[in-house]
């Protein structure tokens, strides 16, 4: 277990407003009843760092942010941020929970996820009729399976095009 241990991609937390914004603006990967994920093989963005001016056009290094990746530098360290928004989970309780099994199951999955920015958002409440408590075990349980299904379908190889058959060859 060690040693899957230091095989696993590093997760840490997504904390730029502007990351998150970044996320939402690009299709679903998966996505399940409950839950969708997004993601993009990128670096986080920097903070704006006080008393720095950024427009400064004269300068050449404030355009190196601009030049694409390279290849070699992929990312390595998987930045996730969750989402729960406060209409599908009126309670604080019900969104730490969820936020938890969240990360739980991007953590649990690290050894296989790809780096970049990952966004796990939450699409549709679960009923409040089916799970009145705001933590109740039941509810812990639907969502860590959920979650799970989702990150090994988000895990799994995209099937092949399968290519179609032309009247010559027939």
């Amino acid at each position: 277990m060690v040693q899957q241990r230091q095989n696993a991609m590093r997760v840490e937390r997504l904390k730029q407003s502007a990351d998150f914004q970044r996320l939402l603006n690009t299709p679903i990967k998966h996505r399940s009843a409950h839950f969708a994920i997004h993601h993009v093989l990128a670096e986080p963005s920097r903070p704006a760092k006080p008393g720095r001016e950024t427009d400064s056009p004269d300068l050449s290094t404030d355009r190196a942010e601009t030049c694409p990746a390279l290849v070699d530098d992929l990312p390595t360290v998987l930045w996730l941020g969750c989402l729960v928004p406060k209409r599908h989970a009126r309670r604080s309780v019900t969104r730490s929970l969820l936020k938890r099994q969240m990360r739980h199951a991007a953590e649990r999955a690290s050894a296989q996820l790809p780096g970049g920015l990952a966004l796990l958002r939450m699409r549709q409440p679960f009923p409040a009729a089916q799970y009145p408590s705001a933590s109740s075990p039941a509810l812990r349980l639907a969502a860590r399976q959920e979650l799970e299904q989702l990150m090994r379908r988000f895990l799994a190889p995209a099937p092949a095009a399968q290519t179609v058959p032309s009247a010559e060859s027939a």
